[in-house]
């Protein structure tokens, strides 16, 4: 995906409410208008959909499409409205098995107001209803949850963000931290959730760890130069022999930090084939252990884990590393 598609999955909600009071507005002329009913319909939808495109975070645009879908007697496309905000909402096992052989013109509707009531996707929402039924408890129900959903789509991940920087601002850091790792685990490229995550540790005085997440917000995004501005604060910090200069974490603390972020990825991995054995030909160059398994990962579509074993490469100075990052990164947009 290149960075204009890229910023196309942001909400933004202006474009989103006139392009959900357009398809309205086609919506009444269809009723309006019989002999020309079908093609407002069409326009209708066509609006809707990009009304969601536009600001997925906004309920209302969901419903609207899901309504024109009830009007059309459109089963299949109601199932497909619900199994797209499932997946904005981290393909829960258990939203996705209320799917199964369900009537959809009869109670798809309901199973979406469901959904809304139960996980809003406004932050603000969500986090009242949170307070509601008591924080502590809420936070680690909601915690187990996040373990076991899916954050790979970037929807998600936005959504989920945003509910995590309410529990920041809130002061639940530890908690902030731990679940932040899990959505970066399944979409590494998140340069913002970095960028939030090394502020935090930069606040904490986690120096090490500011560093590696600052030092992953320059990778994706090299022209914020993060991580340089970060070293730069610290340089300007120091004060005579008051303070050791930090010049950045030891090799061995980033390729600890790289591949404890590989194992979060384990969930949603595919276990690798076990290889069957094949004598070598002599003339055959030898190639890097872990070349064999980058490739192994990325013709399994685990291009999570292959990201941060190829990070992990790149810190500990094997550079021929970079084409594969580079190539990553590439599928990962």
């Amino acid at each position: 995906m290149s960075e204009s598609q890229d910023l196309l999955q942001h909400p933004r909600r202006n474009l989103g409410n006139r392009y959900r009071s357009t398809a309205q507005k086609f919506a009444k002329l269809a009723k309006a208008d019989p002999e020309r009913a079908k093609e407002n319909m069409g326009w209708a939808e066509q609006n809707a959909r990009q009304a969601i495109l536009h600001d997925f975070t906004d309920e209302r645009n969901w419903r609207f499409l899901a309504e024109l879908k009830a009007i059309n007697a459109d089963a299949g496309g109601l199932q497909a409205v619900l199994e797209d905000v499932f997946i904005v909402l981290g393909r829960d096992p258990d939203n996705l098995d209320q799917l199964v052989g369900i009537d959809y013109l009869k109670v798809g509707r309901e199973l979406l107001e469901a959904a809304f009531a139960k996980d809003p996707l406004d932050p603000d929402a969500w986090w009242n209803e949170l307070v509601d039924a008591g924080v502590e408890g809420g936070l680690e129900e909601f915690s187990t949850r996040c373990r076991r959903l899916d954050f790979r789509d970037q929807r998600a991940n936005i959504v989920f963000g945003r509910r995590l920087e309410r529990l920041r601002k809130a002061g639940h850091e530890e908690v902030f931290i731990d679940l932040a790792r899990h959505l970066l685990a399944h979409r590494p490229i998140n340069h913002e959730l970095w960028l939030e995550m090394g502020r935090l540790h930069e606040r904490r005085e986690e120096m090490d760890d500011a560093w590696s997440c600052y030092d992953q917000v320059q990778q994706l995004r090299p022209h914020l130069n993060e991580r340089d501005r970060f070293l730069q604060r610290l340089k300007s910090e120091m004060d005579g022999e008051q303070k050791q200069p930090w010049s950045g974490p030891s090799v061995q603390h980033r390729e600890a930090f790289l591949e404890g972020m590989r194992s979060l990825t384990a969930r949603i991995s595919t276990p690798e084939p076990t290889p069957s054995t094949v004598e070598a030909e002599e003339d055959t160059p030898q190639r890097h252990p872990d070349e064999h398994t980058l490739e192994t990962l990325l013709e399994q579509g685990d291009v999570q884990s292959a990201f941060f074993l190829a990070r992990r490469l790149l810190a500990s100075g094997e550079a021929w590393a970079e084409p594969w990052l580079e190539r990553i990164q590439s599928d990962m947009k």
